[in-house]
């Protein structure tokens, strides 16, 4: 079992959801995004979600957008982010972590390379994505070879056939997406039939499932649980924090603290 796995068994003997918040690393800089994780670790997060900045993020709204580009332009690369996941590994043996990112980010140093890098930093998943399940094949042979799980998105409009792949190729968790579109915090519109795809995962036998894009307030973890998934993830919503607060880190953890306890908290079922 990899530690999500072991995560979802803890938090069903609880009761609890998960709540999984997503940041770019080295956002604005190494040391205060390490400072943000350490926040979001201690004031209640279950799991970790983490970019890395890229100068061309597919599903990224503006706000996330504007992270990769505060990260890119203070010169932190992808080697610093690998640097920082081993600091971050180092501290929180047991806390799953989950990386989001866009092939290229992959293919530029090799899949093989980008994986064995992954494991040495305790890295767990790896979601891809610009890949969808059906042209994942040689993503998922090499990061099964470095004990990563590979992680799949299950779109709004996923028909049965794509949900039944997803659920044979998907592990530690299920991304399932809310609505189309981009990540925001504002656009809350989730789509309509998220129970029904929610059902026909579990009758799949689908990894647990994370719900994301547009999770910003506690009554949506809430409404997540509601509807059969087993946590959320929330991504802009963080982000903006951060965005409003760089010229202040200690309000900007104090704020990121209260945000993120409050979601926790929501996850009690």
């Amino acid at each position: 079992m990899n530690r999500f796995d072991t995560l979802f068994q803890q938090l069903k003997a609880k009761n609890q959801g998960a709540f999984v918040p997503f940041v770019t690393l080295c956002d604005p800089d190494f040391e205060r995004s390490f400072e943000i994780i350490e926040t979001l670790i201690a004031n209640g997060a279950d799991a970790l979600e983490l970019g890395f900045p890229f100068s061309d993020p597919l599903l990224d709204g503006p706000v996330i957008q504007a992270a990769n580009k505060r990260a890119l332009d203070a010169g932190y690369s992808t080697d610093a982010c690998f640097e920082l996941l081993a600091k971050i590994r180092a501290k929180y043996p047991t806390i799953p972590i989950g990386l989001l990112l866009c092939a290229n980010l992959i293919f530029v140093p090799t899949a093989e390379q980008f994986y064995q890098r992954c494991q040495q930093v305790g890295v767990d998943a790896v979601l891809v994505a610009d890949i969808p399940v059906d042209y994942a094949q040689e993503f998922t042979q090499v990061a099964k070879k470095y004990g990563i799980a590979p992680v799949f998105i299950c779109p709004p409009n996923a028909d049965q056939a794509t949900i039944e792949k997803i659920a044979q190729n998907t592990e530690g968790y299920t991304y399932l997406v809310s609505r189309s579109g981009v990540t925001s915090a504002e656009n809350q519109q989730n789509a309509t039939n998220l129970d029904h795809l929610i059902e026909a995962l579990k009758r799949s036998d689908s990894a647990p499932i994370l719900q994301g894009f547009g999770i910003a307030q506690p009554s949506q973890v809430r409404e997540s649980l509601r509807l059969g998934a087993d946590g959320a993830i929330s991504g802009s919503a963080i982000v903006k924090i951060i965005e409003r607060n760089l010229n202040n880190q200690p309000k900007l953890l104090s704020e990121l603290a209260e945000f993120v306890k409050n979601m926790k908290e929501a996850t009690a079922l």
